[in-house]
């Protein structure tokens, strides 16, 4: 990880300083790191924290990372993205079924999971700006903040970020009630 910014500076000390600077932090890759022979081989991945400000058009709708892009902080893209696809089907089952689904209803699958996703992304920032930017930013040793230190003296409190991590701020469970369009049988669908 770098800051934002700083490759051009890598860049410029050259790719054997890059390739000592890998070797030194991760020694098991001090081999693979002399493979790299021009900056083509580096990538860099540049993370973004987004969302669409609308994520339906009539017919079409945008869920998970089409319609928010997460940080890799925490791994909980694929949560949100399993999430938004409950919800969807929780909300638009039925009327697909019924073949009178609207622009209403997909508005209803973005106003169900907006709220969530904000919430997840606003932790993802203050996690990046306040822990990782420090940590980036110094070469001095590292204390743990005061949220990690309180998790290891009240062992309590650990369930609560595991799981914001694991379920998220509003778990979506698949309805299974959700109503049979007049007429149908649901084996033939």
């Amino acid at each position: 990880m770098i800051p934002k910014g700083a490759f051009e500076r890598i860049r410029a000390a050259g790719l054997p300083a890059f390739r000592d600077g890998v070797a030194r932090l991760a020694p098991m890759l001090s081999e693979q790191v002399r493979e790299l022979r021009t900056w083509d081989d580096v990538k860099l991945l540049t993370v973004r924290v987004d969302r669409l400000t609308r994520w339906y058009r009539p017919g079409f709708l945008c869920i998970g990372d089409a319609a928010h892009a997460m940080s890799p902080i925490g791994g909980v893209g694929i949560n949100l993205a399993i999430q938004d696809a409950v919800a969807a089907a929780n909300i638009l089952a039925a009327p697909l079924r019924a073949g009178s689904a609207t622009t209403e209803h997909l508005r209803r699958v973005q106003r169900r999971r907006q709220w969530p996703t904000r919430v997840t992304q606003r932790f993802q920032v203050v996690i990046q700006n306040r822990v990782i930017a420090s940590v980036l930013r110094t070469a001095k040793p590292l204390r743990a903040p005061l949220a990690v230190r309180l998790l290891r003296l009240v062992p309590r409190l650990r369930r609560t970020p595991a799981r914001l991590v694991g379920i998220g701020v509003r778990p979506e469970h698949v309805n299974l009630q959700m109503e049979r369009a007049p007429g149908r049988d649901p084996r033939s669908s």
